[in-house]
């Protein structure tokens, strides 16, 4: 099996020379050409011809997916740049270029979109039956639909042009304020400046004074930047509030919903259906906190290995592992991470002035995407390179479709990177050598049900509540260091002896502008990942095809729609999720039988 495979990736193959890249140049400045003759296009569309403008309307259909592709491409470039080195100056200067540039792509998609609006139903249909909007008829529906949802087009393009340095301004300040945060931790007699990312890793240490230090650490620096953070929050909430209100939109959670194409019954009966359940997660925390010999429940207990030994597993092992288990349950699969793993489409270089966390990013053009995160030999490295690989290989099953099919919502993302997760995380509990090791993983795998029934859980109650309150006026750090304490005394049932306050700060995901409400989708994506993994082991054979059919939908169906099709189920009813939560309590039964006393 000898591979080395590279630590740092390979991104000279879509514009050589980085930031300053002129081939990115020429592409920036293509790109503005593509889009004003878009511009024009669209401009000249006559709602009352557009039976006879039918090749306008196919020409424009085309031309907009071709700019946002382009866009994606561009922006994923600049991002995978900053995220390598977050000195990358000339990369947040190319990256504000590009968001310019989406405003005015995004202020073109406005007009058309009110043009579709002024089209009489039976134009509509005759215009979506031609044979070449027919792929994206789902797509072009859903956008008039939304457009119909919308101010008139002025001023969704007012609201556009502001935002730019308005509202994701203050996202991008948080990312700033967040990773130049330098840190002196004393490790060894020895003192060493470490970043929130870094030190995020330890905070995850087998030895609980490590843990404790770490997380001491970190919680200093969060409360050094609370004012900056709460001003950050409190913009982001208003900026949304405002644009709902002039839209008329009542309720704070009809834009995610939107965006994750669900109905509010789902999301109701999926935390409902949890909430019933949290006394088997409640037990298995209980088991954990006798086997780790603590008083007391901490924050950073929850997500502790039970061995203060680690077994660290070499990147090209971890890599192995992974192929040799995707191959299990899907040859294609396997094949397909191979490439990424040998073509360099990954970077995990252990190195300061990285980002935290990780990511799997698109290249539309080159039908391609990046990995990124820090691989420092542990269980959850291995974990996350799994999830991201099964981003990855959600995009490229779906990479000859349309770019407007290509666009699936987060909810189902996260369905294919749980379910790659899943699949290695099973074979590594079935796999373990000793009993202690098989426990390690065990736990391991349940951590992660707690992460997304608990923790997720109160992500979303505490995001829920600040919009609440953020209605009336900012909601000051107090306020908001209250809110994350009741959400998750709440979303923990109680478990944590110790609630950590300032974790509205820690989360990069309560900043993150294209998306608001960045937590049900993952707790949604775990458990309809669990509920299509139960059936995949229930059809055997057969099920990894009908998995890439239900993958290739992502981006052209509601979610119920989707789970009706491809797995015969509603949604809205509990039934689905009772069963992928029973998986889950399957995994607590022979976590509590095999640690019985």
């Amino acid at each position: 099996m000898g591979m080395n495979y590279s630590l740092t990736w390979d991104l000279d193959r879509f514009f050589a020379g980085g930031s300053t890249s002129p081939e990115l140049k020429a592409f920036i400045t293509e790109m503005n050409e593509v889009l004003k003759e878009v511009e024009e296009k669209v401009n000249d569309l006559i709602p009352a011809e557009t039976v006879t403008a039918h090749t306008l309307w196919i020409e424009i259909a085309e031309g907009v997916q071709e700019v946002g592709a382009r866009l994606v491409h561009g922006l994923s470039f600049v991002e995978c740049l900053a995220s390598a080195d977050t000195r990358d100056e000339q990369a947040q200067l190319v990256r504000s270029q590009l968001m310019q540039l989406d405003a005015a792509y995004q202020s073109v998609l406005v007009v058309w979109e009110q043009k579709m609006v002024a089209v009489s139903e039976e134009d509509w249909k005759h215009l979506l039956a031609d044979a070449k909007l027919a792929p994206i008829s789902f797509n072009l529906e859903e956008m008039r639909r939304q457009a119909k949802e919308k101010m008139p087009a002025e001023q969704e393009k007012v609201a556009n042009d502001l935002a730019v340095d308005g509202y994701h301004g203050w996202g991008e300040l948080y990312s700033s304020i967040i990773g130049r945060i330098t840190i002196p931790y004393e490790e060894n007699g020895e003192t060493t400046i470490m970043s929130v990312g870094q030190l995020a890793n330890k905070v995850e240490a087998g030895d609980r004074e490590v843990r404790k230090r770490a997380f001491t650490a970190l919680n200093k620096a969060f409360e050094e930047n609370a004012d900056l953070a709460a001003m950050a929050l409190n913009r982001l909430g208003g900026f949304r509030l405002q644009l709902y209100k002039h839209r008329g939109w009542e309720s704070a959670l009809k834009e995610p919903l939107s965006i994750n194409r669900m109905q509010e019954k789902t999301l109701q009966t999926m935390w409902e259906t949890i909430a019933k359940n949290k006394g088997i997660v409640v037990k298995y925390l209980e088991r954990k906190k006798e086997l780790l010999g603590i008083e007391k429940m901490e924050f950073y207990d929850v997500f502790a290995p039970l061995s203060v030994e680690e077994n660290k597993v070499s990147y090209d092992e971890g890599a192995n592992f992974i192929m040799e288990h995707f191959e299990r349950f899907d040859p294609h699969m396997a094949e397909f991470s191979r490439l990424a793993f040998s073509d360099r489409w990954i970077e995990v270089e252990d190195r300061s002035h990285k980002r935290p966390g990780g990511f799997c990013i698109d290249f539309p053009m080159a039908k391609e995407s990046r990995i990124f995160m820090t691989y420092s030999g542990t269980a959850s490295n291995v974990s996350t390179l799994a999830h991201e690989l099964g981003h990855a290989y959600h995009q490229y099953v779906m990479k000859e479709l349309p770019y407007f099919s290509q666009g699936y919502a987060m909810n189902v993302a996260e369905t294919a990177s749980t379910f790659a997760e899943m699949i290695v995380a099973d074979a590594s509990v079935k796999q373990a050598q000793t009993e202690k090791e098989k426990l390690a993983l065990l736990e391991e795998k349940l951590q992660r049900g707690a992460a997304f029934f608990m923790d997720i859980h109160a992500r979303f109650l505490f995001e829920t509540r600040f919009y609440e309150e953020r209605k009336a006026g900012p909601v000051s750090i107090e306020r908001l260091k209250e809110l994350m304490v009741g959400a998750q005394k709440e979303g923990y049932s109680g478990v944590l002896d110790n609630e950590f306050d300032n974790f509205w700060i820690s989360k990069l995901h309560f900043y993150i502008t294209e998306v608001p409400f960045y937590n049900f989708p993952y707790t949604f994506g775990y458990l309809f990942s669990m509920g299509i993994y139960a059936r995949a082991l229930e059809d055997g054979e057969g099920f990894a095809e009908k998995y890439v059919d239900l993958l290739r939908d992502t981006g052209r169906m509601q979610v119920e729609e989707l789970a009706e099709k491809h797995l015969q189920t509603d949604l809205t009813q509990p039934d689905f999720w009772q069963r992928a939560i029973d998986v889950y309590a399957e995994d607590v039964e022979l976590f509590l039988q095999m640690t019985k006393k």
